[in-house]
């Protein structure tokens, strides 16, 4: 049967099913030739589901002035955006629904909730200057993310180009669940804290559309062998993380988040002092 029947074939099955929800085709490529195929993985799917409902919650959570675990929920996102890729090109089940609804999910996730966190928790305090804030991370993660798919296929796959939304949603999630864990929420909120929070999550906004180069660590291969002491040093991380977790994770996204525009600067630095 060839291509043309056998598409004829799965089409009467669709109406005879009479299925209220269109069934996904998307064409790909198999032994040099482009085919159609119908439906998607399931389980690098369900991990960016999984990604997307840990956002949403989040949200909710903040709506209910549970700071705390608004904040956890964002890293578990985080976890499973992490594996959703990963688990993708191991199974060999990566495809361009899976790039598209990975992108909404990190919009929802790393975009939208932690800037109604951040809000919840101390920018609505500020007034118009703290909406105005939140919008500027929101607007900055939807740029981030148009701008990363839009170059993925020809850009640098070792450096990002700007703040990754992921990186800049851990700094407020870090944030807020320290100055929670201190208890900085509410009515004892200092004006102080609120300012600061204001400035970093549009500072944290506009990181992303920035031009600095962050590392992507994407060439850090998990499958090869490395040395017995790499796994002392790992064991020593998670030991020091759980001493503080909320400081310790606050301060690592800080860093993280100072990386690029400190490479900028010592790059321009050993440029003059190497120049005539």
């Amino acid at each position: 049967m060839d291509q043309d029947a056998e598409k004829s074939v799965e089409d009467t099955r669709d109406v005879e099913l009479g299925l209220p929800v269109d069934e996904h085709v998307e064409e790909v490529s198999e032994g040099g030739h482009r085919v159609r195929r119908k439906g998607v993985y399931l389980l690098p799917n369900l991990l960016t589901t999984g990604a997307l409902f840990a956002g949403f919650y989040a949200i909710v959570a903040s709506m209910n002035a549970q700071f705390e675990a608004a904040s956890l929920a964002i890293f578990v996102a985080m976890f499973f955006d992490g594996l959703d890729g990963r688990v993708a090109r191991l199974t060999n089940t990566q495809s361009a629904f899976g790039v598209q609804y990975d992108s909404l999910s990190d919009m929802v996730s790393f975009g939208v909730a932690p800037a109604l966190v951040a809000f919840s928790w101390a920018l609505s305090s500020m007034g118009k200057l703290g909406w105005a804030a939140a919008f500027v991370y929101v607007a900055g993660a939807a740029l981030r993310l148009a701008r990363f798919n839009t170059q993925a296929a020809t850009a640098d796959s070792s450096f990002f180009r700007g703040l990754a939304s992921p990186a800049a949603a851990a700094l407020l999630a870090s944030l807020v669940w320290s100055a929670t864990d201190l208890g900085f929420h509410g009515d004892e909120l200092p004006r102080v804290v609120a300012v600061l929070a204001t400035f970093l999550t549009a500072g944290a906004g506009l990181l992303m559309v920035s031009n600095f180069r962050y590392h992507s660590f994407k060439k850090f291969d998990l499958r090869r062998r490395v040395p017995f002491v790499a796994m002392l040093l790992v064991v020593l991380v998670v030991g020091v993380v759980t001493v503080d977790p909320p400081r310790i994770l606050l301060l690592v996204a800080l860093v993280y988040a100072l990386s690029g525009p400190g490479q900028l600067l010592l790059r321009r630095l050993r440029a003059r002092r190497a120049g005539p």
